[in-house]
Order: structure tokens, then sequence, then C-alpha cells
């Protein structure tokens, strides 16, 4: 990995990881197409750089976060991380597996666009407006759609919390802020999980210039995702999903396509 690649990597991981893209799907393409995607250190900077832009969250939430008074906003956070954690270690190596193959990401996204085209019909009419309302019961089984993203990459963890949430009754924004906060236990877990993995195994990764390039990633990837997830809440509230999916239904099908001929 290079510099430029690194930036790239960041800027992409900071653009989508609040859009329900899948940022994971791009980052994986992406280092796919810079013919680095097999590289141990590779798979280290795709998870460590998400940590960097869901840091992003705690500050513009930050009220939210530091609220220590309210002990019932975390034990909701834990509860909804659960499931994730538990099928998470179950299902480690079929992870790793898939996150090696291009091809099934790019058919996830082409289905979960496909998805997001009816999302906005399938539930018009949330009626839970804040975070306060949502019960425990609610908060595991948006877990319980986050799963699916983990055992599905390129499907999207925000696609899929939010439309968990919905599910379950809230608001679209409150679902999104909900997937929002949801996301910085997920990724602390899976970026604290794969440093010590590395550790373990092939520490020698983590020399200075790794550390550099990891700090780095993670501050452009924190930079680019706060100017990103201001716009989505804006644009989600005004547009719904229907854009996204057709986005992720022409990306899907472009990239089937440059794998089947092999050019990618």
């Amino acid at each position: 990995m290079n510099i430029f690649q690194a930036i790239a990597l960041a800027v992409i991981e900071g653009i989508t990881e609040f859009l329900p893209v899948s940022s994971t799907g791009h980052m994986v393409i992406a280092s796919a197409f810079f013919n680095i995607g097999n590289e141990p250190f590779t798979k280290l900077f795709e998870v460590v750089i998400q940590f960097g832009a869901i840091l992003s969250v705690v500050v513009l939430y930050w009220k939210k976060f530091l609220d220590f008074k309210r002990a019932t906003f975390y034990f909701k956070l834990f509860v909804a991380i659960l499931p994730a954690l538990a099928f998470g270690a179950l299902f480690k190596k079929h992870i790793e597996a898939v996150l090696e193959k291009p091809l099934f990401i790019s058919i996830v996204l082409f289905a979960g666009g496909v998805v997001l085209l009816f999302v906005d019909n399938w539930f018009k009419n949330g009626s839970v407006e804040k975070e306060e309302e949502i019960s425990y019961r609610k908060a595991f089984f948006i877990g319980i759609y986050q799963v699916l993203a983990v055992l599905f990459p390129g499907l999207s963890r925000s696609a899929a919390t939010i439309i968990g949430g919905m599910q379950q009754k809230l608001t679209r924004s409150l679902a999104a802020d909900f997937s929002f906060f949801l996301a910085v236990p997920t990724m602390a877990a899976a970026t604290f999980k794969s440093l010590y993995d590395i550790w373990k195994d092939e520490p020698e990764l983590l020399n200075t210039e790794g550390l550099n390039y990891l700090m780095f990633g993670s501050a452009v990837a924190f930079v680019v995702a706060l100017l990103a997830i201001r716009f989505f809440i804006r644009f989600l509230q005004q547009n719904g999903f229907r854009i996204f999916g057709w986005y992720r239904i022409i990306l899907g099908t472009v990239l089937i396509l440059l794998i089947l001929m092999d050019k990618l």
C-alpha cells in the first residue's frame, strides 16, 4: 500500500460509512482495483479506518455520548451489539473468506439496491420519534438486522440497521441516528479485535510505518465522515432511500460485468 492508495481508501470510507451503500464493499472493490486486496495490512487498514470514521458520530453527538446520567442509552447499545458480536465470533472465517470475493460482494450490492427501492413504501408510518422510546426489545431486533450485514459483506451495516429500526416503527431520522450510535461500539469492537489478531499473529505489520498509515487513514476518514453524515441526514429526510438503491444496482451491475470479463 502506498500513500495514494491509503488516501483513496480513507476518502471512500469516510464518504460511504454512513450511506446505505456498504463502505466495506466499496473498499474491497477499490483494494481489488489497486491489487492490494489480499495483503494482510490492507485488511487491517480497512477495519481501523472505519473506526476513525465512526468517531465522527461521537463528535457530532457528543452531548448524547457523554451524558452519563442516562445509563439506559448505553444499555440499549449494549443489547443491540450483542447479536453482531456473537455471530461475528462464530462466523469469523466465513466473513474473511467472503471479503476476498469481489463477485459475491458485487452481487450483494446489487441485491441490496433492489431492496432499497421499496423500503420507503414498506415502512411509511414510524411512530417512535425519540431515543427514550426505543425499548430494549426494539434495540435487540435492530441488532439482529445488523447481523445480516456482518454475514453478508456488501449489504451495508447502516442500511441494515436503519431498515431494522424502521421495521421496529422508528421514524426514518431516528432509525438513522440509532444506526450511527450503534456503529460506535460495533466498530470499536471490530477494530480492537483486528489489532489484537495482528499483534498476536503478525506483529511486524504494526511497525512505525504501519501505525502511521493507520493513524493518517483514520484521520482522513474522520474528517470526510464529518461532512458525509450531515449530508446524509438532510438527504434522507428529504428524499429517502430510492436514489441509493439505483446507485447500488448500477454499481453492482457494472462490477459484476467487469469481474465476469476478468477486468477487475
